[in-house]
């Protein structure tokens, strides 16, 4: 088991920046394999950036929010971050933090939270 727990959403206003936090925890090999997702009203749930699993980690990120979202990693805390800046209000979604290592069998989301982008 795989426990994911994602903080630091909130509201801001547009060209602000925020931080999410991903803390990872239980049966977790490496942070290969992390990622973030977002799901705003109405629009299915979308990859924003992930680790990958194989490799030295290449780190990939939709199209939307390349430039100026960036997501980082501290091994040592098993945690992963996202770090948002010239945030939209486009941007505004649920963000998720996600576990997949389809090797392991393993699939594991957090339960999301809400970054509001409005002024």
């Amino acid at each position: 088991q795989v426990q994911l727990v994602e903080s630091g959403g909130g509201l801001v206003q547009p060209g602000g920046s925020l931080r999410l936090s991903c803390a990872a925890s239980g049966s977790i090999f490496s942070l290969n394999g992390m990622g973030w997702y977002r799901q705003a009203p109405g629009k299915q749930r979308e990859l924003v950036a992930r680790i990958a699993v194989l490799g030295s980690g290449l780190i990939v990120y939709d199209d939307s929010v390349k430039g100026r979202f960036t997501i980082s990693r501290d091994n040592a805390k098993n945690t992963v971050y996202l770090q948002m800046n010239s945030l939209k209000p486009e941007d505004t979604a649920v963000y998720y933090c996600r576990y997949y290592l389809p090797i392991r069998d393993m699939d594991y989301w957090g339960k999301g939270t809400l970054v509001t982008v409005s002024s």
